[in-house]
């Protein structure tokens, strides 16, 4: 008899990509033939994880559904799902505005998913999942939620407040990751520095980050995202101590003009923005800092933009990302303030911010010639080896070009020299 095929395909964070493959991993096991982000037709069922942070991706997720309506149209597949943070928060109207999807689902609806597809949900295999990444590394979801209240962001209304995962059940995953052959783990949340206080009434990221280090084949640990109110400065000592844990610290700090930063509701100064950035690098000889900025936000003037790209030059930030301001509605931002700017100027912002970064970017590379850097092996490509140094995300930062006399594998170690930069990548020779 032929295994009946299932497609999940997301689209959004690394949290919901964590989301599909616990779902795969669960119909996997009730045998069905499954495939993740597939490009095939002829599926019995497709699942559409959904995102719905900001209006860009949101029309994405609209069309990835519309596009799978037109398929099953055609018969090219079955049944179509819809799932995730946009069918989490606007479930009623897409069942108005796109009935021909046979189902929705919420964020975490899991197991009525699994029974739809008349599969036996199997609580005791949850923190199993299908690895959908190269294999040398995955994400490591510790909590749901948000507990913080920015006034732009949408997110806690698809999410709902903070939601710690227990640090025994965090490292039991971390032991299924291992043994498949992941050797960076990247902890991901919507709020890393508030893991464990709802469970343990007080912070235990530092805890958690040590225990996973124990875990034999981890080899890096990286941290995505932090917020720079509360901090939990006991994970410093443990980034500059701990030879697992990467020195790469994503805090996205969205502003650094007071005004700005009170509208947004982020409980933050800029001074104390700026004495924790010098806290960390004092306490983390060698971190880099990865952030994100927003502009465009209402009643941001040319001063507070100003500020901002000034800032930006002086700090010198390893990697930035940058978003035009997106009116979300039922947020504070939307009920309280006048989304006065026009798209082409916040559009304006953010590309004059880009390229003041690609300068920093392109200077700080530049003083890597020469130096030796531990890199991951992530694919081969051409004639050079792509990989990654401590300090690079997958997907989101640079990545190293290496020159070597023989085959490198995926997932493998090597030293490499930086012999030329660019203004995101760098390029080097294996060092034997």
């Amino acid at each position: 008899m032929t295994k009946k095929r299932v497609n999940v395909v997301t689209m959004g964070c690394s949290k919901n990509l964590v989301d599909s493959e616990v779902l795969l991993n669960q119909l996997e096991k009730g045998k069905f033939e499954v495939m993740h982000d597939s490009n095939d037709l002829d599926f019995d069922a497709v699942f559409v994880n959904t995102c719905g942070f900001i209006h860009d991706a949101k029309q994405e997720s609209v069309d990835m559904i519309l596009d799978y309506v037109e398929a099953k149209k055609r018969g090219d597949i079955q049944k179509l799902y819809v799932m995730g943070c946009l069918s989490e928060r606007y479930q009623k109207d897409l069942e108005t505005e796109i009935p021909e999807v046979d189902r929705y689902f919420g964020k975490f609806d899991l197991k009525a998913m699994v029974d739809e597809l008349k599969v036996t949900y199997q609580p005791e295999y949850i923190y199993e999942r299908k690895i959908t990444t190269p294999s040398h590394f995955a994400y490591l979801k510790i909590s749901e939620g948000c507990n913080r209240s920015c006034s732009f962001c949408a997110i806690p209304q698809m999410t709902g407040r903070h939601k710690s995962k227990s640090i025994d059940n965090l490292v039991k995953e971390a032991r299924y990751l291992a043994k498949r052959g992941v050797k960076e783990i990247l902890l991901i949340a919507q709020d890393l520095s508030y893991y464990g206080i709802d469970i343990y009434g007080k912070n235990r990221l530092a805890e958690l980050i040590n225990q996973i280090s124990e875990v034999d084949g981890i080899e890096w640990i990286r941290l995505h995202y932090l917020y720079p109110t509360k901090f939990p400065y006991e994970i410093l000592p443990v980034m500059r101590e701990n030879p697992k844990v990467c020195k790469y610290l994503d805090m996205p700090l969205q502003h650094i003009a007071n005004p700005v930063l009170k509208n947004m509701l982020r409980h933050v100064t800029r001074e104390e923005t700026e004495n924790l950035i010098k806290r960390i690098k004092q306490e983390v000889p060698g971190v880099i800092l990865r952030t994100t900025m927003l502009v465009g936000f209402p009643g941001e003037t040319e001063a507070d933009f100003k500020e901002l790209k000034t800032f930006i030059q002086e700090t010198k930030f390893e990697k930035l990302g940058v978003f035009p301001y997106s009116n979300e509605e039922g947020t504070y931002a939307a009920k309280k303030f006048e989304d006065s700017l026009p798209e082409e100027v916040k559009q304006a912002r953010a590309d004059e911010i880009m390229e003041l970064q690609q300068q920093v970017s392109a200077e700080l590379n530049q003083q890597k010639v020469g130096q030796t850097f531990k890199v991951i092996v992530d694919r081969k490509e051409g004639d050079f080896f792509i990989g990654r140094t401590e300090f690079d995300s997958p997907e989101v930062d640079g990545e190293v070009f290496i020159t070597s006399e023989k085959a490198l594998e995926k997932g493998q170690f090597v030293q490499v020299k930086i012999t030329g930069a660019e203004d995101y990548d760098l390029f080097g020779i294996e060092e034997i």
